[in-house]
């Protein structure tokens, strides 16, 4: 019997896994869509202009909106490289999913504008190439120099992936060999990292893509040197001429360098820029068997999901540090939870799933992706959010671009991405993390294993797998029983399977040899649940969510013709009606009897001692993901309760 908690768990690459379905019809709005408008609002923002040397520098489009003292420190513009490159990490996922020659011909004309603007000892950076050139290195807290190489690289894997090209990987490796020059423990290297992880990814994507472990190792040196005395940013400052304490975000916690990564156990800080350092942590912890990451890992996640994380997977409420405030502090109607923050979560609870199946991880993945994440993207695919409110009066609505357009390309690359969380994948060993139609091919116990997924979920909890090998082969196949599932049941060619042994990590594992057309069929019975919150969280106190399955359900004044904090949830969930809407591309809606509160026979006195008329009303919810897609108005997850 294989020890599945003993192995390392790797994604697999994008060409492994063809998505159908639920995530299918998304991935096809990208690639139909999204992808175009991306590259469009690129062009049209001028970011090709800076980053193209055969064109005249441009003039500064964006204005410095943070200072270092009196020096102009930072505009959204000298990040431009990494929504250029998620940008072009979304369109590698759409050709490989649905080949387009003109949209192959955009992305390589961008490849080698990225090419020509490469200096001949690898750097490949715009805006320090262009807009400030001799500033490089020279301020790595404020200024996303290691971030956009990260995001830069990571396009260049996908890439490479799609559609077999190297051009665009092999200027990525000159540049990630420059940085592994540059940084290190040596006496002649820079002891530093970036201000907004996310170079730590890039590296183990790359070594994984390469097989070159120095860019594992790269990778482990930025984890393990972040936070350490003397602060490097602080003396970065100095060598500028600058106050170490006049930065612009105020604390080291910001970018989670206050304190060496083995030390730190609450999540502070900008919520992006924490996920990906959890998610680097993470990645180390897989790839070197790195056990002192562990416990650092399992506190900060404990401290993220049990005080801090908003029932959607929406994370960060506050606007001013993109971030988080104090535990429990989970307002609704001015939560910021950016869809940015919601798909980092996801990437990091993917990460922890290296070390071996586990359900605390997975569950929260599946509830990010599949509403503090998705939320972010219109059912066309050609409209955004930016935050994502539990609550609204009716004046947030989606939007085209924005001055920082990082979500769009974000959620488009994770969209088109997704069959590559879905698996994990281990020498003689299948981890299913999430559920959805789709059909993967991997190598397992040495040959080729393929699974296909029918299904309806996430809006029907019946799923069958149907395994296909040329010889029959043997590997432990794990499966996740959502924590939301009471009565979860498991079959192998009609004949039940014992669920005992999923009591610790929430997978129930089969091991045995395989033969083609062998069937695994998996019954998730989904009902409406009524979810309470903490009673420390003080803008939930008296209020219900709904549920049901791994989707959190919210009220539309378009279906409701009231106003949403007159209706009152009292029981009746056992009498729910459960219905599709083809305005909303066949969603499935609940409609349950509520009670509304009504003014009628109230009279012309402001205050009374008598409570309102309640009346009895078909309440009707929708999934929070889709919400504003339809007639603008009012919108509410939280509901009072009677």
């Amino acid at each position: 019997m294989t020890d599945v908690s003993q192995l390392q768990f790797r994604p697999p690459a994008i060409p492994d896994v063809e998505l159908r379905g639920f995530w299918g019809e998304r991935a096809d709005a990208v690639a139909s869509t999204t992808v175009h408008i991306l590259l469009d609002r690129c062009a049209e923002a001028g970011m090709f202009e800076q980053i193209d040397p055969t064109r005249p520098v441009p003039r500064q489009r964006l204005p410095f909106h943070r200072k270092e003292g009196k020096e102009p420190t930072v505009t959204t513009q000298m990040f431009w490289d990494s929504d250029v490159a998620k940008a072009l990490e979304a369109a590698a996922y759409a050709i490989h999913r649905k080949p387009d020659p003109a949209l192959e011909a955009r992305v390589d004309e961008i490849v080698d504008m990225f090419a020509a603007l490469q200096r001949e000892d690898g750097y490949c950076n715009s805006w320090y190439l262009r807009m400030q050139p001799g500033r490089e290195w020279t301020n790595l807290r404020d200024c996303h120099e290691l971030y956009c190489a990260g995001h830069l690289i990571e396009a260049a894997v996908a890439y490479h992936q799609a559609t077999g090209k190297r051009k665009f990987l092999d200027v990525m490796i000159r540049y990630a060999d420059l940085i592994e020059r540059r940084f290190g423990p040596g006496a002649d290297q820079m002891q530093g990292y970036c201000g907004h992880e996310e170079i730590e990814l890039a590296l183990i994507k790359l070594g994984r893509e390469t097989g070159e472990q120095r860019y594992l190792d790269l990778a482990k040196f930025f984890i393990d040197v972040r936070g350490r005395k003397p602060h490097y940013f602080d003396l970065e400052a100095e060598r500028r001429g600058a106050s170490p304490d006049g930065f612009v975000h105020g604390t080291h916690e910001y970018s989670q360098s206050h304190l060496p990564v083995r030390e730190q156990t609450r999540v502070v800080g900008h919520a992006v820029r924490a996920m990906y350092l959890y998610c680097g942590m993470a990645d180390v912890a897989t790839e070197f068997h790195d056990n002192s990451l562990t416990e650092p890992l399992e506190m900060l996640w404990s401290d993220l999901t049990e005080r801090q994380m908003y029932v959607t997977g929406g994370i960060g409420p506050e606007e001013h540090n993109e971030g988080f405030s104090d535990p429990y502090h989970l307002p609704n109607e001015t939560a910021y939870a950016e869809t940015c923050a919601a798909i980092a979560l996801a990437f990091w609870a993917s990460r922890m799933l290296g070390r071996g199946p586990n359900r605390v991880y997975a569950d929260v993945m599946e509830t990010a992706f599949l509403n503090g994440a998705l939320s972010g993207l219109s059912v066309e695919g050609d409209r955004f959010f930016y935050e994502n409110p539990l609550e609204s009066g009716g004046c947030h609505h989606r939007w085209e671009w924005h001055r920082c357009p990082c979500c769009p390309p974000n959620i488009a690359r994770a969209v088109t991405s997704i069959g590559t969380y879905m698996y994990g994948v281990a020498d003689d060993a299948l981890a299913v993390h999430l559920y959805g139609a789709n059909r993967a091919t991997f190598t397992l116990g040495g040959g080729r294993v393929s699974i296909e997924q029918e299904t309806e979920y996430p809006w029907d909890g019946r799923v069958v797998l149907k395994i296909g090998t040329e010889t029959p082969r043997r590997f432990a196949l794990s499966l996740r029983l959502p924590g939301w599932c009471a009565n979860p049941s498991v079959s192998v060619g009609g004949e039940a399977v014992d669920l005992s042994s999923a009591s610790r990590s929430g997978y129930v594992t089969i091991d045995r040899e395989w033969s083609h057309g062998d069937s695994v069929t998996l019954d998730l019975p989904m009902a409406v649940t009524a979810l309470r919150a903490d009673p420390r969280i003080r803008a939930d106190r008296g209020r219900t969510a709904l549920t049901r399955g791994p989707l959190v359900y919210c009220m539309e004044e378009t279906d409701n013709d009231t106003p949403l904090d007159t209706i009152l949830l009292d029981g009746g969930f056992e009498r729910a009606e459960i219905s599709k809407m083809e305005e909303l591309g066949g969603a499935v809606a609940i409609r349950v009897p509520v009670g509304k509160e009504t003014h009628k026979g109230w009279g012309r006195a402001l205050y009374k001692a008598a409570p309102p008329r309640v009346e009895t009303v078909l309440g009707i919810f929708v999934p929070y993901f889709l919400w504003d897609n339809r007639d603008p108005g009012e919108m509410l997850v939280w509901i009072r309760t009677r």
